[in-house]
């Protein structure tokens, strides 16, 4: 006797071949979900590109992740879920696309920034980076992933500050880390972008790093070749430089490099 068909089985064989391919849709209707791994530093300003973004098209969720640069780009090249790259440095950007993870003609400069030494709010002892030979302990990102620890080591050697101040020196995992070493008293100074001070009230702007000083800070949107959603990831990278998006990365204090 031949096995009798139920009647909803081709649906669950349709159903476990779309799962098969990699297809990230949501139950509550094919929601497309596209995953954003974005430098730290842009925490607050992508948590509300997600909210506006989402409102203007329902049928897209973004489901960001926040790290170092640095550990992003390790967490893309061990294949980890990504559509698209937002880095705050050019080497990690640039390592990616070299081995052929990043789209080439979908990666391009989108912000600027500026490093900036901050202390607790109300502290009056530091007062500019000469100053910070008064510091027991100071907060910077681990300069071989972090950007803006980079980025500080440059600045600081550009200072001559770096060998005589390395021995108090607090390495952070990313630069959110750092601004929350300085927020809670536990340093007495830290190097972030300016976007990350604006966005306390614990902490005050003691001096701004000399442009000169370090590498143009940079930040990099890229989309990762191996997305599942490339259709949807290039036109979410498209929006990233549209009027909209631009205006919200300003409000956070970060300057848009181009747009359409």
């Amino acid at each position: 006797m031949k096995p009798k068909l139920v009647p909803w089985m081709p649906l669950l064989i349709i159903g476990l071949l779309v799962a098969c391919n990699g297809d990230r849709t949501d139950s509550r209707g094919g929601e497309s979900e596209l995953y954003i791994l974005a430098a730290a530093s842009l925490t607050d300003a992508v948590q509300e590109v997600k909210k506006v973004y989402e409102q203007e098209h329902p049928h897209v969720k973004l489901v960001p992740s926040f790290a170092s640069s640095g550990k992003l780009q390790r967490q893309i090249e061990q294949g980890a879920p990504a559509d698209l790259f937002i880095s705050a440095g050019e080497k990690e950007m640039d390592a990616l696309t070299e081995q052929g993870r990043v789209v080439t003609d979908h990666h391009r400069s989108l912000l600027h920034n500026e490093l900036v030494l901050i202390v607790p709010r109300n502290d009056k002892r530091i007062k500019d980076f000469g100053d910070l030979t008064k510091a027991n302990q100071i907060a910077v990102g681990q300069p071989r992933t972090v950007p803006a620890g980079e980025y500080s080591k440059q600045a600081l050697q550009y200072m001559k500050l770096w060998d005589p101040l390395k021995s108090r020196m607090v390495f952070a995992g990313d630069v959110r880390q750092v601004l929350t070493y300085v927020e809670t008293g536990n340093v007495d100074a830290g190097l972030v972008y300016r976007t990350d001070a604006e966005a306390s009230d614990q902490v005050t702007v003691a001096a701004t790093a000399p442009p000169e000083s370090h590498r143009s800070i940079v930040y990099l949107v890229g989309v990762v070749k191996g997305s599942k959603n490339r259709e949807e990831a290039d036109r979410f990278h498209d929006w990233l430089y549209k009027k909209k998006a631009r205006a919200i990365f300003r409000k956070y204090g970060f300057r848009d490099v181009a747009g359409k």
